[in-house]
């Protein structure tokens, strides 16, 4: 009806029932008011859920993007022969040694005990040691030459140059004295300290050492991981779907499976965790705290939610798709392989997705079947030991270095970038089909 009519019409009922009129007017009112309020309240809504997002990933970002960037020394070491042994250079302390040199640049000397070196030491990282080591095992004639080497900082050296720790922060609450810091001042002024992008936070495993301690091996872990359930859960789950939806016959016994199968997607995490204890490393004696444990016990928790979300999608199919298929002289089976789940492919990737992110972000399960255990190298098989993000947050999380903090908040992005780059793979493969059917 134009709003010409509507307006006759409203004339005409005003002139007859002016009273009814009236009430009809204000009803209406009072229905496009609450229909805007009802609006006004989704708006809200959608604007306080992105707004904690907004603080939920600025307060991750705040807190870790300092771990993207390292500072690092360079400095000038004199490869003393009657300190280095040329057969197993590795066994030479040269931090200590680094440290001494460095004390006697400044002018400066030690005590009987040797608790400035010590105090120095504490401001280089191990791994110069790694590094002086390999130069003299590449070139042994580099013995009782001074060399120029490379190495970070210690991680609270780290930290004070970064600006986490001051002169100011109480003394209890930081292991960098007045002295350390002055040093590092020294050493800030003459050139010897460079910030560079913290390379080693991708390409190292995990460290007890919080400037050498990377994610690497628990990517990799974690992709381990996921291509295990992927490979289990997926034809496991689509398959049983398609037998319970289009060619089990209805009666009590699928309706119990139905049943099960929806209180197994409610059951929490880590139940699972303790029946891949009990049944993939107590009974099968399959290797704890590696990616084909952790992947069979995702699999199990992943498996109700791509069965229920297949058969949904299987019911959104057209009955006339099925009854056209038969009728053209299709078998069953042609019509449900070769029509149905061609169709309700989008929505089975959809299910995927959802079960592969709940997957990859679970914790629980991982820390009963000991994928929280310090796992430093990088895993080159699913059956070999490896650390997962999840847990890797875990762990860092809870340690007591303080340098671990700003990497936990890091490994959460590297979390949240390797789920979102699964995601769009899996909803460009989506829109294939949709595009394909």
């Amino acid at each position: 009806m134009t709003d010409t009519g509507a307006d006759k019409m409203w004339a005409r009922l005003a002139a007859e029932d002016p009273a009814r009129a009236a009430r009809l007017q204000k009803g209406l009112k009072a229905r496009y008011a609450r229909e805007t309020r009802f609006k006004l309240y989704g708006v809200l809504a959608v604007a306080v859920a992105i707004g904690f997002l907004v603080l939920l990933l600025g307060r991750i970002v705040g807190q870790g993007h300092t771990a993207f960037y390292a500072n690092q020394m360079t400095v000038q070491v004199y490869m003393d022969p009657a300190r280095i042994d040329r057969a197993y250079p590795q066994g030479t302390n040269f931090q200590q040694m680094v440290a001494q040199q460095q004390l006697a640049r400044l002018g400066e000397t030690d005590d009987e005990q040797g608790t400035r070196a010590a105090a120095y030491r504490a401001l280089i990282s191990s791994e110069l040691k790694f590094r002086a080591a390999d130069m003299i095992r590449e070139n042994p004639a580099l013995i009782g030459q001074t060399v120029e080497i490379t190495a970070p900082v210690s991680d609270e050296a780290d930290l004070y140059y970064k600006g986490e720790v001051t002169r100011e922060t109480a003394s209890d609450q930081r292991r960098v004295s007045d002295e350390q810091m002055a040093w590092l001042d020294e050493l800030k002024r003459e050139g010897h300290v460079s910030t560079t992008l913290n390379t080693q936070l991708f390409a190292n495993g995990d460290s007890t050492e919080p400037e050498l301690a990377g994610v690497l091996g628990a990517v990799v872990g974690s992709a381990l991981m996921l291509l295990v359930t992927a490979c289990i859960a997926i034809p496991l789950g689509v398959g049983a779907a398609v037998y319970l939806e289009e060619f089990a016959k209805k009666g009590r016994i699928t309706d119990l499976i139905e049943v099960n199968i929806n209180n197994l997607a409610a059951v929490p995490s880590i139940v699972y965790g303790l029946l891949g204890v009990a049944l993939f490393i107590n009974w099968m004696h399959l290797p704890r705290s590696s990616p084909l444990v952790g992947g069979l016990v995702l699999a199990l928790m992943a498996l109700p939610t791509i069965i229920i979300a297949t058969r949904s999608a299987l019911k959104a199919v057209p009955p006339s798709i099925r009854e056209a298929a038969l009728a053209m002289g299709a078998s069953r089976t042609q019509t449900v392989f070769h029509h149905v789940l061609p169709l309700a492919m989008p929505g089975v990737m959809t299910g995927t997705i959802i079960s592969m992110a709940h997957a990859l972000g679970e914790t629980a399960p991982l820390l009963l079947i000991g994928m929280v255990s310090f796992v430093p190298g990088i895993p080159g098989a699913i059956n070999e030991p490896a650390g997962a993000l999840p847990s890797l947050v875990y762990i860092w999380e809870n340690a007591s270095e303080r340098a671990f903090h700003e990497r936990t908040a890091a490994a959460i992005m590297v979390l949240l970038a390797f789920m979102i780059v699964m995601n769009a793979a899996a909803i460009l493969l989506r829109r294939r089909f949709e595009r394909r059917w």
